[in-house]
């Protein structure tokens, strides 16, 4: 268990922290206007922002709001650049080095080394596993309703409290979380968020792996799978983590939160899974096609390169890679590669 953080403020408060902070945060995205035009003033905007958090006149700035439908329609709140900065270092500095320790083995999101691959495979094994043990089993598959937006923000910082004691910190993490002045819900669009998100919901990790004792328990960020032997027992898994949720996080389940018979499989970070295979959902063949026909458009119309819309496709073809997917690959996908070049330079 790590430590409590305490004096640790002014220790990583460096201009070089802050600016490796920057070339972290700009990693991929360097073409965009607003890191271009920070890029040509990096040193005094670093050097500024540094004076604003060592005298703590740093103050959060507004959101830039949009809506993706990808997975599914939510709202996307980005932060300014500058901003963005200050999360990835209050980040690396301090929440990771806090809490991410006590993470369990099976919490999958936004921890590095693992992901939705990783744990997609993790499922599959213990699912096996069952099936050796006893056979048939049940499947609870659980997911919180607007996870993000349903984080209440007091209980948020009672959890971050525990773990740092440096009151420097804190005031900067207090900046960050009540950038929105609403009691309930934290921005998708932030770094801080995602980690927040995982210390939030850690809280319900530790009471299933440890007071409940549940073995085969695997979470990607708010969407978490159970396999038990016994339905009954199950049920008052579930029952007991649905009042431990509200009561001491308070989240709601939602309506795709059910138990199933082994035998119909589990939908879980983007495949459906069985012991013996995992294949995509309909849901993101249909998104990989949506895919390919935009970038033959834009192959087309002379605005990509049938190279650039290969590399655009890198992390499509890591997500199939995992999965059972020869006929798609050989009937669709691969049939329209080979037509990239037909369409433009």
């Amino acid at each position: 268990m790590p430590k409590t953080l305490r004096n640790e403020y002014n220790k990583y408060l460096t201009y070089e922290n802050l600016m490796e902070a920057h070339r972290k945060s700009q990693n991929g995205k360097t073409t965009r206007k607003n890191i271009v035009k920070f890029n040509l003033k990096q040193e005094e905007y670093i050097m500024w922002l540094y004076e604003k958090l060592r005298t703590k006149t740093y103050k959060h700035g507004g959101y830039n709001s949009f809506y993706v439908t990808e997975p599914k329609l939510r709202k996307v709140e980005a932060s300014a650049y500058i901003d963005r900065v200050v999360h990835r270092w209050c980040v690396d500095s301090f929440l990771e080095r806090a809490f991410a320790p006590q993470f369990i083995d099976t919490s999958f999101a936004c921890i590095k080394g693992k992901g939705m691959h990783r744990a997609a495979l993790a499922v599959q094994d213990g699912m096996r596993k069952c099936k050796k043990q006893y056979g048939e089993y049940y499947i609870l598959k659980m997911d919180i309703a607007k996870y993000f937006a349903s984080i209440h923000k007091e209980k948020l910082v009672e959890i971050l409290e525990r773990k740092i004691a440096d009151k420097d910190v804190l005031w900067l993490l207090n900046e960050i979380i009540y950038s929105k002045p609403d009691k309930t819900g934290i921005p998708i669009g932030n770094l801080t968020s995602q980690i927040f998100a995982n210390i939030y919901y850690n809280e319900a990790d530790q009471y299933i792996k440890h007071v409940l004792k549940v073995k085969y328990y695997y979470r990607y960020m708010d969407d978490s799978v159970i396999l038990m032997q016994n339905k009954e027992e199950i049920k008052q898994v579930k029952e007991k983590i649905q009042d431990f949720i509200e009561n001491e996080l308070y989240l709601t389940f939602n309506s795709k939160t059910n138990i199933f018979k082994s035998k119909q499989g589990v939908n879980f970070c983007g495949y459906k899974i069985n012991e013996y295979r995992m294949k995509l959902r309909s849901k993101g063949k249909k998104k990989i096609k949506r895919t390919i026909k935009k970038l033959k458009l834009k192959i087309k119309n002379g605005e990509m390169s049938s190279e650039d819309a290969k590399k655009h496709l890198c992390g499509h073809f890591g997500y199939m890679k995992y999965a059972n997917t020869y006929n798609f690959i050989n009937l669709y996908f691969e049939t329209e590669e080979k037509n990239w070049g037909k369409s433009g330079p």
